[in-house]
């Protein structure tokens, strides 16, 4: 049986059947696309990024490397995958059609894409975005005239992402309860003596035992001099006595992500790394403050640079103090579609929702990273997750 007959032959027994939300939630995620599409004048979006094919169909898979396409218009939703995901895009996607292309032979992606898209004169690209291969693109401008596309599609669809709708709020609520319970089994096993492995092993263990679908940054645990060095993580390294153990956690519910970093010490916390605890704390509510309607993103960036300003010489900081969470898929559970950092000027707005981590890194001696994921109110931030935000010790 190939692709084409596999597909039938699923539809009429599982179709649809793991569509993550109702279909209305879908309805109106279209609805608003379609109405920004309109004032932009575009007839079409051309999409490659999973997390946009997801947020507009459901459609998800654990392989996202391979080429795949969702094409917009005003009344058709195209879904071109390879014939390997023929079975995800039928049981998880909402779509009116879908195209499949043998799996290893990416030159048939260009005719059947064409075609769909010969119809569109104005075709909004996101030239940012994860999935666009330049050798794709190039084709279809061959064929159809690389006037028809416009590079302000992804754009458009992250101003409509960054607010977050109910449904999206409750998932991530959800993935906040799961990423607790990873965090707080992982704590429970850090002593001298047991290894970074072993503590994300534990980790790992209770997300999954908790609900956590595959994650889009699997758990994230240093301790010591590793720290200060930012982006590694667990490799069999032995946590020290009165060493502190960065823990960064983010369960996937839906494909949604609330993420939360503790640190935790393996015997007595020094009078530094509190004193650092306690910066951590004030920059946390010095953005939280400024994340509401009316203010900019800049905004919250420049009051907590103020209150960083006297330790900024000798402390590490990454200068993102806030990034919006929601549907993604690995690498990263960045989303991607705004960040809390100097010169972004874009304003918040209630029901936006980001991840704000705050990790403090003492070059080649330690850190100490604690952070709430936190929604955005008309009074301000209010955390989704439960960080108690306390610098616990442990294992002694």
């Amino acid at each position: 049986m190939d692709h084409h007959a596999y597909r039938h032959a699923l539809a009429g027994a599982l179709g649809g059947s793991e569509l993550p939300f109702a279909p209305a939630e879908f309805t109106a995620r279209l609805a608003r696309v379609r109405d920004a599409m309109s004032s932009a004048g575009l007839d079409a979006l051309l999409l490659t990024d999973p997390a946009d094919i997801f947020y507009l169909t459901g459609y998800h898979t654990f392989e996202v490397s391979v080429h795949t396409a969702l094409v917009v218009g005003a009344e058709r939703l195209v879904l071109q995958v390879p014939s390997i995901e023929t079975g995800p895009a039928v049981v998880t996607a909402a779509v009116d059609e879908i195209l499949g292309y043998r799996w290893e032979g990416i030159d048939e992606v260009i005719a059947p894409l064409a075609e769909t898209l010969a119809a569109y004169r104005a075709i909004g690209l996101d030239l940012y975005g994860a999935g666009l291969r330049l050798g794709v693109i190039r084709e279809l401008q061959a064929r159809l005239g690389a006037e028809r596309f416009r590079d302000d599609g992804g754009a458009l669809l992250d101003a409509i992402r960054l607010v977050k709708t109910p449904a999206e709020l409750d998932c991530l609520r959800e993935s906040a309860r799961i990423t607790a319970a990873g965090l707080a089994a992982a704590e429970a096993v850090i002593a001298p003596g047991v290894t970074d492995s072993e503590v994300a092993a534990e980790g790992s263990r209770a997300l999954l035992a908790a609900g956590s679908e595959f994650m889009s940054l699997q758990p994230i645990v240093t301790s010591g001099r590793r720290i200060s060095v930012i982006h590694v993580n667990h490799k069999r390294n032995v946590i020290e006595r009165d060493a502190p153990v960065f823990l960064e956690f983010g369960s996937a519910f839906q494909r949604y992500t609330a993420p939360m970093m503790r640190t935790a010490v393996a015997g007595r916390a020094s009078a530094e790394m509190q004193a650092l605890r306690d910066l951590c704390r004030a920059l946390f509510e010095s953005l939280v403050a400024e994340m509401r309607p009316g203010r900019t993103f800049d905004d919250a960036a420049r009051a907590a640079e103020t209150v960083l300003a006297p330790h900024a010489d000798r402390l590490f900081f990454s200068g993102v103090f806030g990034y919006a969470v929601g549907a993604q898929f690995p690498p990263s559970w960045v989303e991607g579609t705004g960040y809390i950092a100097r010169d972004q000027r874009r304003e918040f707005a209630a029901d936006m929702v980001f991840h704000l981590p705050l990790c403090l890194r003492r070059p080649g001696e330690w850190g100490v990273g604690i952070s709430d994921t936190v929604r955005v109110t008309p009074q301000g931030g209010v955390a989704i997750t439960d960080n108690d935000w306390r610098l616990r010790e442990v294992g002694d």
